[in-house]
């Protein structure tokens, strides 16, 4: 039986411990501020996506013979550009919460892609792929975020005496 302290003392480590063991999990994601910021990302990607979804225009595609819109080569633009920064983002992360998240962003990114590339008569299901992987993104991102929020306080040191 060791003194209260000790048993604090125990305490304190374990939740350090633990704590740490979270923390080694993640190379990307590796405080509440980068996580809140990529959380925020994916609801507005997701919100972007429903917006889509519900829109009545069908994605015509790039490849089709008639005038393409500008504003198509922009959104190609743009899901190229997120699609590859995605892919690496995916290939540095570290444990396995951190690369599921960064896959389900890069599949929605991806499908996005290849749906405003080849339009909805090829590859309608890109749509609610999209949505349902920025849905997953954001649940996972909810739990990077709580697992960040979760780290114990840290325990307040007496002044050392000189």
């Amino acid at each position: 039986m060791g003194h209260r302290c000790d048993q604090n003392h125990i305490t304190i480590f374990n939740n350090f411990a633990k704590l740490h063991s979270y923390m080694r999990e993640f190379s990307i994601l590796t405080n509440r501020k980068r996580a809140v910021v990529a959380l925020v990302h994916s609801i507005i990607f997701l919100l972007i996506a429903f917006r889509q979804m519900i829109a009545a225009t069908p994605a015509a595609g790039i490849w089709v013979p008639a005038t393409v819109p500008t504003g198509a080569w922009i959104l190609c633009g743009i899901f190229t550009v997120a699609s590859a920064i995605l892919l690496w983002l995916f290939a540095i992360s570290r444990g396995w919460t951190e690369k599921l998240y960064f896959g389900m962003c890069t599949v929605s990114a991806s499908s996005g892609l290849l749906r405003t590339t080849f339009g909805d008569h090829t590859f309608h299901a890109g749509l609610y792929i999209r949505f349902v992987m920025l849905i997953s993104a954001v649940l996972v991102g909810l739990f990077i975020v709580r697992i960040h929020s979760a780290a114990p306080p840290i325990p307040e040191t007496p002044d050392p005496v000189l």
